[in-house]
């Protein structure tokens, strides 16, 4: 069976290898400093510490297969080619709620790198899922526990 392929911006990919760097390096010391300090108090049979910090290497370690195989599947989005006449992946998406008038820019991207803090939405979220493919002043629904949200799309471009 085929790996699924990641289509990915090159800021989210990027991103990944900074996370993946980071828990190689730093995360991976601090807890094998933890492990090191647990191992120096005596009986690892009754060492809630060590168990701790065994448990944590294997979360670091798992959460590494996971990135690079990410990694290893991605494929970047040419930015140069995100067609501007309609919401695809990539694109940098205006939207105004029909209730508020108050517009807001998002990113649709992967769900593999999605970020709402940077206002970067999966394709597979409610809303992402709502403006794919949609075009510049289509109104969508977006079902959520709150309730039914109407939205415009008022502008589509490439990301800055």
């Amino acid at each position: 069976m085929a790996e699924k392929i990641y289509e990915m911006t090159y800021e989210g990919i990027k991103r990944m290898q900074d996370e993946l760097e980071h828990r190689k390096t730093v995360v991976a010391a601090e807890i094998a400093e933890r492990l090191k300090e647990a191992r120096s108090l005596g009986d690892l049979s009754e060492n809630s510490e060590y168990d701790d910090a065994k448990n944590e290497q294997a979360e670091n370690e798992m959460l590494i297969m996971e990135i690079e195989a990410t990694l290893k599947n991605a494929r970047v989005i040419d930015e140069d080619e995100i067609d501007k006449s309609k919401v695809t992946l990539g694109a940098k998406v205006r939207i105004r709620d029909e209730e508020t008038r108050e517009e807001i820019d998002y990113i649709l991207v992967s769900n593999k790198e999605e970020d709402i803090f940077s206002h970067r939405i999966s394709s597979d979220s409610p809303l992402g899922a709502a403006i794919s493919g949609k075009k510049r002043n289509q109104v969508v629904d977006v079902h959520t526990p709150m309730g039914v949200l109407r939205y415009k799309i008022m502008k589509i471009s490439r990301p800055d």
